[in-house]
């Protein structure tokens, strides 16, 4: 491996940081994107129970729920501003969303930009490698068969290794954003089924301040 690296040349070394900088962000990414993390099943579902049952759901619980994933955070950030509207409920909800959709985007748009500069590394290395070929010949005679046999190589090498960097990250990128689009249809679903069963279930007037007094109330 390490003579090929030799054998392409100086732009190598561009080439095979954009592999690894691409290969880190697919890693790091593919961690952060997993649905049971973004969206855990059964969210909206258990918020609304709790806010059915006798105790409700106290502030503090809502800011546990926050920092659980970034549709808690979505939620719950609707239900602590309930008690002003569905439109600032709403708004809330939808400001979070943003916020969270643009932490999920990010090193995306890295993978996109590495798929399209590898190439042209690639390529540039091929120039130069054919360049280096024709300064082997002189006056139609051959003078150095060494330089012009790695000038060749040069080009062949550069070609492939940026082809090799692009093709995987350009597939990643393309499914990532993919997987964004999703993430945020679901988003709204779920903002939206929270708002229509706070209104099935008569839950809009209920104001977590005044469950907090009350549990305090209870437990003094």
């Amino acid at each position: 491996m390490w003579e090929l690296v030799k054998a392409g040349g100086i732009l190598m070394l561009p080439i095979v940081i954009c592999s690894i900088v691409a290969l880190v962000i697919v890693i790091e990414r593919g961690r952060k994107l997993g649905f049971s993390k973004v969206a855990p099943s059964q969210l909206r579902e258990q918020l609304i129970a709790q806010l059915c049952g006798k105790d409700g759901l106290t502030r503090n619980q809502l800011l546990s729920v926050k920092e659980h994933s970034p549709l808690g955070d979505i939620l719950a950030t609707g239900l602590l501003y309930r008690k002003y509207g569905v439109d600032s409920m709403t708004m809330h909800m939808q400001n979070r969303a943003s916020v969270q959709i643009a932490n999920l985007e990010k090193n995306i748009n890295m993978l996109g930009t590495i798929g399209a500069v590898a190439p042209l590394l690639g390529l540039l290395g091929t120039v130069l490698g054919i360049i280096s070929s024709f300064l082997a010949i002189t006056n139609g005679a051959m003078q150095d068969p060494t330089m012009l046999a790695a000038g060749v190589s040069q080009a062949l090498i550069t070609t492939a290794a940026g082809m090799f960097v692009a093709i995987p990250a350009l597939m990643a990128y393309r499914f990532y954003q993919r997987r964004i689009v999703d993430i945020n249809a679901k988003f709204e679903t779920e903002a939206g089924l929270l708002i229509q069963e706070m209104y099935d279930y008569q839950l809009m007037n209920t104001d977590v301040d005044d469950k907090d007094k009350k549990n305090a109330k209870n437990s003094d």
